[in-house]
């Protein structure tokens, strides 16, 4: 089972994987996601957590479920 560091480490790796191939760079998401680009720098090296409000948005920003997000079989 997955303590919560390598949760948030996974999650991170989703996050910059889905922006990547979305070919934006964080300053651009964390743009759109109304963010720094530190912020968003620290979500994907599991610096920090995020808020469902921010998940919903980062879905929405790169059209994707929720879900696809928390996919940590494929990494």
């Amino acid at each position: 089972m997955m303590n919560e560091l390598e949760k948030l480490q996974k999650f991170g790796r989703n996050v910059a994987k889905y922006r990547k191939l979305r070919k934006l760079t964080q300053n651009q998401f964390a743009e759109l996601l109304d963010i720094s680009r530190e912020h968003l720098a620290k979500i994907e090296t599991a610096k920090r957590g995020i808020s469902i409000n921010l998940l919903f948005k980062m879905s929405e920003v790169l059209s994707i479920s929720e879900k696809e997000l928390f996919n940590f079989k494929q990494n």
